[in-house]
């Protein structure tokens, strides 16, 4: 009950401010992890030009609301190979891109995508694309083949 409360004034404050997409649920942890394992399977069945053409599609099956991939070879150059959001990024050297607090985040996320376990999070502050708020922020990286994916989650 205290749950459907919260999302009611959500959606009431949502259509006073005029947007509504603040209402929306915040996505998941585990939202973001199955969105990558489903584009770790695209990857190999279909190849990397498919896959990395289908990550950029804003209106694909990889952006789902504020869930989209950020695609980087895991040879740590740092040029951006695939963005949902954002197709200008791609072809573009973020490998020096920091955050407020000096977080290397593209750095830190090919650490991730080159350890033996080749997967895990990397946390820092970054707009949300929806609010324009500064808002910290997460995103899981697991690599496939020579790429890793990244897939971030506002906290």
């Amino acid at each position: 009950m205290k749950s459907l409360i919260i999302k009611f004034v959500m959606v009431l404050f949502g259509l006073i401010t005029g947007n509504a997409v603040i209402a929306a649920e915040k996505a998941t942890e585990e939202q973001a992890i199955a969105l990558v394992k489903k584009g770790v399977e695209f990857y190999k069945k279909n190849g990397k030009e498919k896959a990395l053409a289908a990550f950029s599609d804003p209106n694909g099956e990889f952006v789902k609301g504020e869930l989209y991939f950020f695609v980087y070879g895991a040879n740590g150059d740092g040029i951006v190979l695939a963005h949902g959001q954002n197709q200008k990024m791609i072809g573009k050297q973020l490998l020096d891109m920091k955050d407020v607090d000096g977080v290397y985040l593209i750095r830190e996320a090919n650490k991730i995508a080159v350890s033996p376990e080749g997967k895990g999070w990397v946390n820092y502050k970054w707009p949300n694309s929806v609010t324009k708020a500064l808002e910290a922020k997460k995103s899981y990286i697991e690599r496939v083949g020579d790429i890793w994916i990244g897939c971030g989650i506002y906290k």
